[in-house]
């Protein structure tokens, strides 16, 4: 079962290896709650669409393996995670099915069993990212045939499954088996797995970008229950999902050992189908929260959900959750939330550096059973606010009359969480997930090359150095004193120069837009390529007739960008800011300062000068004239002047 929600407002990811992926059915079917009217709804699958990317793009050497334990003799399946979940409502990866591959981007989800891709039969499917699957076209393709153990198809004489969810969307289909691939980076040879291919879907499945549901949870027909009954891989999976405005991330199916630090829970299969921790305690500022443990225990418990975007809290425990922030936000001021149909909680006043939203916001502990505590930053419980720069808003809602407490993506945002199935618990790492190879211990790879170190791409083809913010110290200037002449960024692309290049001119407005320029003031210095994909350099110079920017358009700018606050359409894929270099003006020598003022000076007097000469001359002719001619005797008439 999916638990996603309606992703009404929308807000570019990078990190590690291709994704590949499939999964088959066998969910229960059952649906959790739905809030109180006026909080977001907690099960509506997303409406927004997923940024496409090249997945055959590599962020990682292939040299580099995640350490396994001794124990460990299985590969795993390295992957990547593409969008966000203020954008889109969900992570998705990419899986190919077929021989020859068919690719497909699937929503990640741990609370589904089934996974399910629209199928070329389908009568009702909406306009997803990727062609429809073609069994005629597979090779390997094989219809699971109907048995006691599976609903039937009588006509077609084939296992057929069907998904209704909360919302009120469903999906059905027939039930089908072929090879599954994985991706280039990964160990995990393509394997037989059995799928959903869609014959009929309604609701926000029919409106979503993504082609399908790639289900993580437990069950028979799961794609991690198939491979680990294959024995091809160890019974565990991992995800990392990107920070605010990043996304993105990475997944990991098989074991990995875990970093010392770690942070493990008990999760409880007998329970529920679905990956419940034991929550015993939530404390804010440091201060616990005055509420019996047993609030955490309800129905199904806390349950941690890939596919849900926000946090919802029993009814008591959101209260006292929403007085301790608002409490401890007393500075902020309050606003309305970007959409009126939600009641949400926003703030503004603290800027729009993610990095230092723990000066504004405190710090959020989760407390296990066995006194174990996850520490939650800011962007693990705020989304951003889409209308109102440098505003937030509470991501953590009320689930009602529902006891369960449901935690979704935004609380394990740059969180590795290790699903380990086989002993039965759940591991939290906090990290980046951005960099979340260099971060855990790796075998055999040589450790992370410097922006500036000889032999890497980036240093040869560009001269920026990677910062994750501009300092004015560097330039040797007082900061009210600092002026730049220009600003150089470098930015990757996940798309080839060669399918960039019809759009450069719309990628040019792009940036020119988010970044509040005119065209003309950005240009396209270079390309090189990036494995598949592509790496630019952009210079962005002062409008027409001024020598430079001010320190702080300057360094809005390059916030703007380091957020990755850029919108691409699908055709340009996903991008990553990857540094910035900024020149302030040229020291000029006095003559270099005030050339121009000389120039014009000089001018200036030529211009006096010959517009006194002329003067000069008209007079002296107009003298000439008057002794040359005999004055008129008005006694005369019509006496012609002449000549003497």
């Amino acid at each position: 079962m999916a638990l996603q929600r309606t992703q009404l407002i929308s807000v570019v990811s990078l990190i590690l290896s291709l994704a590949q992926w499939v999964v088959a059915t066998g969910d229960s079917g059952e649906v959790l709650l739905l809030p109180n009217e006026g909080s977001r709804p907690a099960m509506i699958l997303p409406l927004h669409h997923s940024v496409p990317d090249d997945s055959s793009v590599s962020d990682f050497s292939p040299r580099r393996q995640l350490q396994r334990s001794q124990s460990q003799r299985h590969p795993d399946a390295r992957m990547r995670l593409y969008d966000d979940l203020l954008r889109n409502g969900y992570y998705t990866t990419r899986l190919w099915i077929g021989t020859p591959p068919q690719r497909f981007a699937l929503i990640v989800d741990t609370g589904s069993t089934v996974t399910y891709v629209p199928c070329s039969t389908c009568q009702h499917c909406g306009k997803h990212q990727d062609p429809k699957f073609q069994p005629e076209d597979s090779e390997t393709y094989q219809p699971v045939k109907c048995t006691w153990q599976c609903n039937c198809d009588t006509d077609r004489k084939q296992c057929t499954y069907e998904r209704r969810y909360a919302e009120m969307s469903t999906s059905s289909g027939v039930l089908g088996e072929d090879v599954i691939s994985f991706g280039n980076q990964s160990e995990l040879s393509p394997q037989r797995a059995t799928f959903g291919c869609e014959n009929d879907e309604t609701g926000d499945l029919y409106t979503q970008h993504a082609d399908g549901i790639m289900g993580l949870g437990r069950g028979d027909l799961s794609i991690m229950d198939q491979l680990v009954e294959k024995k091809v891989i160890s019974d565990a999976f991992s995800l990392c999902y990107g920070g605010m405005g990043v996304g993105g991330g990475a997944m990991v199916l098989g074991g990995i050992s875990p970093p010392a630090d770690m942070v493990f829970t008990h999760s409880d299969p007998g329970r529920s189908p679905y990956y419940n921790i034991n929550l015993k305690e939530v404390h804010v500022a440091g201060k616990r929260l005055n509420l019996n443990p047993k609030v955490f225990d309800g129905k199904h418990g806390t349950v941690l959900d890939s596919g849900t975007t926000y946090a919802y809290l029993p009814e008591s425990a959101f209260l006292a959750f929403k007085d301790a922030i608002m409490k401890d936000t007393h500075s902020l001021k309050r606003i309305s939330g970007p959409d009126p149909r939600y009641n949400d909680i926003c703030f503004s006043g603290a800027g729009s550096d993610v990095s230092q939203l723990s000066k504004s916001f405190p710090v959020v502990d989760m407390v296990f059973e066995n006194g174990h505590k996850l520490s939650l930053s800011p962007e693990n419980y705020l989304f951003r606010h889409l209308k109102v720069r440098g505003a937030y808003c509470l991501g953590v809602f009320s689930n009602g009359n529902d006891p369960t407490t449901l935690l979704g993506g935004i609380v394990v945002r740059n969180t590795l969480v290790m699903y380990d199935r086989e002993h039965t618990k759940i591991g939290f790492w906090k990290t980046n997930c951005s960099e979340l190879w260099e971060r855990l211990h790796v075998s055999d790879a040589p450790p992370p090359l410097s922006p500036k170190s000889e032999g890497t791409n980036l240093t040869k083809a560009f001269e920026p150095s990677v910062a994750p913010s501009p300092s004015p110290s560097q330039y040797n200037l007082p900061l009210g004193e600092l002026q730049i002449a220009q600003i150089i960024v470098v930015i990757s692309f996940n798309i080839s120069y060669m399918e960039m290049k019809p759009y450069i001119t719309q990628l040019t407005g792009l940036i020119a837009n988010e970044l509040d320029v005119n065209t003309s003031q950005v240009h396209l210095l270079n390309v090189s390529s990036l494995g598949n994909g592509s790496l630019s350099k952009w210079l962005i110079t002062p409008r027409p007739y001024a020598d430079f920017f001010s320190n702080a358009t300057a360094m809005s700018m390059i916030a703007r960008l380091s957020e990755h606050r850029m919108q691409l359409p699908d055709s340009l894929g996903s991008y990553k800011f990857l540094g910035w270099n900024a020149k302030p003006p040229l020291k000029r020598t006095w003559w270099q300062q005030y050339y121009l003022t000389v120039a014009l000076a000089v001018l200036l007097t030529l211009l006096l000068g010959i517009s006194a000469l002329g003067v000069f001359l008209i007079w002296r002719n107009r003298q000439q004239a008057e002794q040359s001619y005999e004055p008129v005797n008005v006694a005369v008439q019509e006496q012609e002047l002449q000549p003497l």
